[in-house]
């Protein structure tokens, strides 16, 4: 059975409309958006051609990265946190792996119920931005 890593949702908007509604829709929940990469332009810098659109942002709410880190620093292996936005046969899709699931990898259950928060605000912001 597979591993049910990951919240995605689609949404009728354009990748760009997507990201920019992801965008606002994560600051009203006290996250931002550290970085953007915008694959299909960073592959072909590289001379590699790719011609889906496909965006990755990490994110970051700074208050539960201290906690969890305090809890325990092997959690900055999954930090900052995903959120993608990409195009697949005509649609658009925004998803996240789910912090539940990663941290449920490095088995220390004191980190869950900052993880549940964190995905259940992460969930929010991809469904706002979905609409």
């Amino acid at each position: 059975m597979a591993l049910d890593f990951h919240y995605s949702v689609s949404t009728t908007k354009t990748v760009d409309e997507a990201v920019q509604a992801l965008e606002a829709a994560l600051k009203d929940r006290k996250f931002g958006v550290l970085w953007q990469m915008d694959i299909p332009s960073k592959l072909q810098e590289k001379g590699v051609e790719f011609n889906k659109p496909y965006r990755v942002l990490e994110v970051c709410n700074p208050h539960e990265a201290k906690q969890v880190l305090t809890t325990n620093l092997m959690v900055g292996y999954f930090l900052p946190c995903k959120v993608v936005v990409y195009e697949d046969q005509g649609k658009t899709f925004i998803g996240l792996p789910k912090p539940t699931t990663l941290m449920g990898v490095i088995g220390d259950s004191s980190l869950m119920e900052t993880a549940q928060r964190v995905e259940a605000a992460l969930k929010q912001a991809v469904n706002e931005a979905a609409q």
